[in-house]
């Protein structure tokens, strides 16, 4: 029988997982439309000419794995923890690689930190399901 809190874990793990997907899949399709409203400049130290490239990988790399990570930790699959591990480490550098090309130019940038870092906990926490 699962304990309570290991539900709890699982569950909050499972939803900041997906607003993370969410968030990412917002974000990254805003890019790959053009990023209206989003200087350029703020590329000028970047190999990147427009938002359209790291849009794509925030949408795809970042938005994709934080929601198949999701999936897993709510169906308790063996490989749950090992790919929210690994999503949270590829979470963490898009925001140090973003950060260090574009500074700090929002709220959502120490929040979706936070909200990494709760997810790295979390994922900690969370029990191994499975051989």
């Amino acid at each position: 029988m699962q304990k309570p809190t290991n539900n709890v874990t699982r569950y909050t793990l499972g939803i900041l997982l997906l607003l993370i997907a969410l968030n990412a899949f917002g974000g990254g399709y805003y890019g790959i439309a053009g990023a209206r409203n989003i200087p350029v400049e703020w590329l000028q130290s970047s190999p990147f000419r427009n938002y359209f490239i790291p849009s794509m990988v925030l949408f795809v790399v970042v938005g994709g794995l934080s929601l198949v990570s999701a999936i897993l930790v709510f169906k308790r699959h063996r490989l749950a923890r090992k790919l929210s591990f690994f999503t949270v480490i590829i979470i963490l550098c898009w925001l140090a690689v973003q950060v260090a090309i574009i500074g700090y130019v929002s709220w959502m940038q120490p929040a979706t930190t936070i909200a990494a870092l709760l997810i790295l906990f979390l994922t900690w926490q969370l029990p191994k399901y499975g051989a």
